[in-house]
C-alpha cells in the first residue's frame, strides 16, 4: 500500500498539528499528557475552541458544522489531536447523539439541539446499559408509557459515564413490551436531567475515581416531542449510534504518545548510573510494543483507505480489538517501569516520587474498561469471525 501522504494531505496534517499545539492551552494539554483528571470546565473550553474553528464535529453533515473531509483526513485529524494531548470532543455529543439527531431527528429537534450539542452548551449523557442489559442491550427494561402529550419513564440505567455533569440524557426505552421481537419495541428518547423523578448516583471505580453513575427514573414525565424519529424504531438508531461510536475507537495517536513517554521513563538513569532500558528484556518488550503499534497504525490506514459511504470497513473490529489490547499493554508497562513506586497512588504533593509513577496504577486499573466499551472484545471476535473470516 502507498504510505506517503499526498502534498495536500501532508499540508492538512501540518495544519491540524499547528492548530492543536498552538490554539489549545498548554495547561490543558499538560494535564492530559500527565494522565490527570480533566475537569468539566476545561473539557467544555476545549470543545468550544475546536467548534469555533470548525473542528469539533467533522463527521456531521456540513449544514450542522461538519466538514467535507475524506476518511483519511478525519483519521489525520483524530491522530494529531491525540498526539498533541488535546482532549477529544465529548463523544456522547460529537459521536453519539449528534449524528443520530442529524440523521433521524425532526427539523425542530435538529435546530433545537444540534448547535448546542456541537458547542457543548448541552452536556449529554448516554442512557443505554442497564443492570441486566449490557452486551445484551435488547433486553433493557426501562419503560416509557405514553400519556397524552408525554411519556412516563420508569427504570434504571447504569455505567453512565460522566453523568454527574449531564444536562440531558439520551435513552433507549421500551415503548412496546408486547412486540414480537424485543428490538422492535424500543424508542430513542431525549430527557432533561433536571426533570423531577430523575436521580443520579455515583459508582466508585476500582481506581477510586467517580467516572460512572447509576441513573434512576421514577415516573419521569418527558414531552412526546423529545422522541427522536419514530416510536419503536429506537433499535435502528442505536445501531447507527454504536457504529459511529466504534469508528476511531483504536487510540493509535494517544497510545503512540504514551509509549514514547514510557520509553522516556525507562531511559532515565537510576542510582547506579544505568537505566531500565539497559536491561535487554525491557528493551525487547518496548521494541515489541513499538512494532505492534506500527502494525496497528498501518491497519488503521488500510481500514481508512477501504471505508466507503460513511461505513467502516469490517476490519475496524480488528482495530478495536487490538487497539484496546495495546492500550492496556502500555499502561501495564508503565506500572512495571514504576516498580514499587506504582503502589504510591495516594501519595501527596510532598512525595519525592515522580507524578507519572503515582498515576501508573490508577491509570492501569481504569483502562481495564477499554476492552469492554464500544462493543466488548469478545463481541469483536465474533464480528471478525463472521465478516472477515467467513466462519
Amino acid at each position: 500500500m502507498k504510505l506517503q501522504l499526498s502534498p495536500e494531505d501532508a499540508a492538512f496534517r501540518e495544519e491540524m498539528r499547528t492548530f492543536f499545539t498552538t490554539q489549545v492551552p498548554q495547561e490543558t494539554r499538560d494535564i492530559v499528557a500527565a494522565r490527570r483528571e480533566l475537569g468539566k470546565d476545561l473539557i467544555v473550553e476545549t470543545q468550544q475552541i475546536l467548534n469555533a474553528a470548525g473542528l469539533a464535529v467533522p463527521n456531521w453533515p456540513v449544514e450542522w458544522g461538519g466538514r467535507d473531509w475524506s476518511p483519511l483526513q478525519r483519521h489525520i485529524w483524530h491522530e494529531e489531536m491525540q498526539l498533541a494531548s488535546v482532549p477529544a470532543p465529548l463523544p456522547f455529543n460529537a459521536s453519539m447523539v449528534g449524528p443520530v439527531i442529524a440523521a433521524f431527528g425532526s427539523q425542530e429537534i435538529k435546530e433545537r439541539f444540534l448547535p448546542a450539542t456541537a458547542n457543548l452548551d448541552i452536556w449529554w449523557a448516554q442512557g443505554f446499559s442497564e443492570p441486566d442489559a449490557g452486551s445484551d442491550l435488547a433486553s433493557l427494561r426501562t419503560t416509557a408509557v405514553r400519556d397524552g402529550d408525554e411519556y412516563i419513564v420508569n427504570g434504571q440505567k447504569t455505567w453512565t459515564t460522566l453523568g454527574q455533569y449531564g444536562d440531558w440524557i439520551f435513552c433507549l426505552v421500551r415503548t412496546n413490551p408486547e412486540a414480537e421481537k424485543r428490538q422492535q419495541g424500543i424508542s430513542f428518547l431525549l430527557i432533561d436531567m433536571t426533570t423531577p423523578g430523575l436521580t443520579v448516583r455515583p459508582i466508585e471505580l476500582i481506581d477510586g475515581g467517580h467516572e460512572v453513575n447509576e441513573v434512576f427514573f421514577e415516573n419521569v414525565r418527558v414531552p412526546a416531542e423529545n422522541l427522536v424519529g419514530e416510536e419503536n424504531k429506537g433499535w435502528d438508531y442505536a445501531k447507527f449510534l454504536l457504529g459511529n461510536e466504534r469508528v476511531g475507537v483504536a487510540p493509535v495517536g494517544s497510545t503512540k504518545r504514551l509509549l514514547a513517554q514510557a520509553k522516556g521513563y525507562a531511559q532515565r538513569p537510576g542510582t547506579g548510573g544505568t537505566s531500565l532500558l539497559d536491561d535487554p528484556l525491557t528493551a525487547a518488550h518496548i521494541a515489541d510494543l513499538e512494532n505492534e503499534l506500527l502494525a496497528l497504525e498501518l491497519t488503521a490506514l488500510r481500514v481508512v483507505a477501504h471505508s466507503a459511504d460513511g461505513k467502516p470497513h469490517p476490519a475496524s473490529s480488528v482495530l478495536k480489538l487490538r487497539g484496546t489490547e495495546l492500550q492496556q499493554a502500555v499502561t501495564e508497562l508503565i506500572v512495571d517501569l514504576a516498580g514499587p513506586a506504582s503502589l504510591a497512588s495516594g501519595a501527596g504533593a510532598e512525595s519525592a516520587l515522580p507524578d507519572w509513577a503515582k498515576v501508573a496504577t490508577p491509570a492501569y486499573l481504569n483502562f481495564r474498561k477499554a476492552s469492554i466499551y464500544g462493543g466488548s472484545n469478545e463481541v469483536q471476535r465474533t464480528i471478525i469471525a463472521g465478516t472477515i473470516l467467513g466462519l
